[in-house]
């Protein structure tokens, strides 16, 4: 067997990404994997770190020290690089290949939506040159779109044939619709929305646009009737048609069971890299609306499995969602396209699989050598 250690960072959508990775890499069964997941809320000494980066990498030391005690790695594969950028003595000793849905430049793109804001230039820097040293390391590089891999080789020095694009994507068996839901001609088109940070990913221009739309549609006295459904953290005033769900749980089945009760996933954000809720609503034969921000139109095809728009357009979401409300067959062709695309190229198992194979190559390549 070989044994590797996947360090996973336990932030944002990373989590599911973990909880996926490790439901799929424990169908190999010559993979020995061990788990070392740094904590957004630690305990002990890292969490007195204030500075994520150096709290998750302090973490990620510790447990490759303490995996390396127990016996020797044959591999490492960090997610995202925040969890490498300190442990280049470890990645010097054991082939790693480390994965990341965006560069840190990439990030600071999009910080403001993040409350995220860059340091000084001598710390950015130095920022820099940490994150540069962890990629040349690295014997290879996982990213989860071509945005992110065109990023490392623009700004980062990273060959591009070092670099390998491999989505996280879901486990497509599981969200797939069970069967067509058949409703009735009469009943309303129901609208999902998932993110935890309501402005953040545009919910607040959601519920701008369906506003909007109940009134055109009333205006046109138009037999279509509308829903909107928000899966977030946040408080949200009662409406008539509108439905809240604040404490739902990634990758539950109440989660799935509501996507399959959907018709249409919306997802204006206004900062994300590859929001893996799209390929997840995909998968459930949703058609996607969202934004023309970083990767996201490497899963939503415009005009093919949903729309893209641009974040803040409350107009031409309205506009989209319009569209894919009052026509049930082009709404239902999109949605079918939609999991035909996410089977193809975000099917986490298959994805975990094409990982695994190049964790064992760069493993037994170093193993060979030595």
């Amino acid at each position: 067997m070989i044994r590797i250690g996947f360090v996973i960072e336990q932030a944002l959508g990373h989590v599911t990404h973990g909880q996926n990775l490790q439901k799929n890499v424990a169908l190999d069964p010559s993979i020995d994997a061990k788990w070392v997941l740094p904590a957004w809320e630690a305990g002990g000494l890292a969490g007195l770190i204030p500075n994520w980066t150096f709290r998750a990498g302090w973490q990620a030391r510790q447990g490759i020290a303490g995996l390396q005690r127990q016996a020797p790695l044959d591999a490492l594969f960090f997610h995202t690089q925040v969890t490498a950028v300190l442990a280049t003595n470890w990645i010097n000793q054991i082939p790693s290949i480390i994965s990341l849905d965006a560069t840190p430049m990439q990030y600071d793109e999009l910080g403001e939506f993040y409350a995220h804001d860059p340091g000084p230039a001598w710390l950015e820097n130095w920022k820099w040159k940490l994150n540069r040293n962890a990629f040349r390391t690295a014997k290879h590089i996982v990213t989860w779109s071509e945005w992110a891999k065109e990023g490392l080789v623009r700004d980062y020095e990273v060959p591009a044939d070092k670099i390998t694009v491999i989505p996280p994507g879901v486990n497509v068996q599981e969200w797939c619709r069970p069967q067509q839901r058949a409703g009735s001609p009469n009943a309303p088109v129901k609208i999902l929305f998932v993110g935890g940070n309501l402005e953040r990913k545009g919910g607040f221009v959601l519920l701008e646009a369906f506003r909007s739309l109940k009134t055109i549609l009333a205006n046109d006295e138009s037999e279509s009737k509308i829903e909107l459904h928000l899966v977030t953290k946040d408080q949200v005033d009662e409406e008539p048609g509108l439905f809240v769900y604040n404490n739902m749980q990634p990758n539950s089945a109440p989660l799935r069971q509501l996507y399959h009760d959907c018709d249409i996933f919306c997802l204006p954000t206004y900062g994300d890299c590859l929001p893996m809720v799209l390929s997840e609503a995909g998968a459930a034969g949703l058609p996607t609306i969202s934004t023309n921000v970083a990767a996201i139109p490497e899963i939503t095809l415009d005009g093919k499995t949903g729309y893209i728009i641009p974040p803040g357009d409350a107009s031409s979401l309205v506009q989209a969602l319009k569209k894919l409300v009052v026509d049930a067959g082009f709404r239902q062709q999109q949605g079918k396209q939609a999991t035909e695309y996410v089977q193809q190229k975000f099917d986490a198992q298959a994805n975990a699989t094409r990982l695994l194979k190049l964790l064992k190559e760069t493993a037994e390549h170093h193993s060979s050598k030595r």
